[in-house]
């Protein structure tokens, strides 16, 4: 469970009881029950989250980004959406040892492998992918529907079925970009967007079925591509939905659910390439991903349930051991930068130029 150390001091809705007090008849035990309810919690000790949907890109950009998700995860599950796709082990193998030159030397951070599906892929590479135990799913890339999926499936049943038949036999999960699926497998639905989505997820039996949820489809509507003037900063796929999707995946998030776990989408571009005439898809949050989703646990009141949703169902899902480390997040103002600069340019992150309010440090 997570360790919580409370403060003195009250949030906006913390005054708005203490002023209720002018008015109500409370009881002793009453107005203490409400002070400690209401109590703005100003550190929190949860285990160290892994980060279950992440982009890391290839050479300088891999080079880059990969010390940010090292820096407060331990373990994360690698996209493998590169010019040319991740579709061997053997190139899972391969790109998993330059994710490893490209960390910091004291760094303990564990990159999981995944598969690019294809048409092609053979149930031999899945029997090769398991052996190789350094790659843990295969991901599902419809053709054509996000950054470098022209490799994509183009028909999943009449191509892939020996495929998907032998990894329910290797106990490798799919990781699906879009809601289909097939009931005989583990199955991810990978960075979920609307009230539909959940009440699949939600429909289907714990252990078969879940989801990553990242902290854009958490914070963000629709509308945020479009206040002041177009932000493509703010443009990703799955493209940001309507309030009421927003508002749907926050309460299934928060709910203490074991189906919903932590998978920023972190999808790293150089800012030219966003701010053009045709701008890549993807928001950048690796750096501050877990001040985002404290954000989002603790103004709906659910902070005690952030460690479930960040540390333990995705380690679960997978099979996986929990981790052992912590990381520690401390109410303190956390400034986000305008740019990360690179000597090839900058890569601009979500909430660029705005202040957080959690820190987190490993313990």
């Amino acid at each position: 469970m997570p360790h919580f150390v409370w403060s003195k001091s009250f949030s906006t809705r913390g005054n708005m009881a203490v002023r209720a007090f002018t008015r109500l008849p409370f009881s002793v035990t009453e107005r203490c029950n409400l002070i400690h309810t209401r109590a703005s919690k100003t550190e929190l000790v949860i285990t160290q989250p892994d980060d279950w949907h992440l982009h890391l890109r290839d050479g300088d950009l891999l080079a880059a980004v990969a010390p940010h998700s090292a820096q407060h995860f331990k373990r994360a599950i690698i996209m493998p959406n590169l010019r040319p796709p991740v579709t061997t082990t053997a190139a899972a193998v391969a790109y998993r040892h330059s994710i490893l030159k490209a960390l910091p030397p004291s760094s303990s951070f564990d990159p999981l492998m995944t598969l690019y599906l294809t048409d092609s892929t053979s149930p031999d590479e899945i029997k090769l992918a398991k052996k190789s135990e350094v790659v843990h799913a295969v991901k599902l890339y419809p053709a054509g529907a996000t950054t470098n999926s022209q490799d994509g499936v183009t028909d999943l049943f009449k191509k892939c079925l020996p495929v998907l038949e032998e990894m329910a036999s290797q106990n490798i999960p799919l990781l699906v970009h879009g809601e289909v699926t097939d009931p005989e497998l583990k199955v991810v639905m990978e960075h979920i967007t609307t009230a539909d989505a959940v009440r699949f997820v939600e429909s289907c039996k714990e252990g078969s079925v879940a989801a990553t949820v990242t902290p854009q489809h958490l914070i963000l509507n629709r509308n945020a591509i479009f206040q002041g003037g177009l932000q493509p900063h703010n443009y990703c796929l799955p493209v940001l939905k309507r309030e009421t999707h927003r508002q749907a995946i926050v309460t299934a998030v928060t709910s203490g659910s074991r189906k919903f776990f932590l998978g920023t989408d972190s999808a790293p571009h150089e800012r030219r390439k966003k701010e053009s005439t045709c701008g890549c898809a993807g928001i950048y949050s690796a750096p501050i991903a877990l001040s985002l989703y404290a954000k989002v646990f603790e103004e709906a009141g659910a902070l005690d349930k952030l460690e479930t949703f960040t540390s333990f169902n995705g380690p679960d899902f997978y099979g996986l051991p929990r981790n052992s480390s912590k990381v520690k997040l401390t109410k303190n103002p956390l400034k986000v930068p305008d740019a990360f600069s690179f000597s090839f340019g900058d890569i601009v992150p979500m909430f660029a130029g705005q202040t957080l309010e959690w820190q987190p440090a490993l313990v």
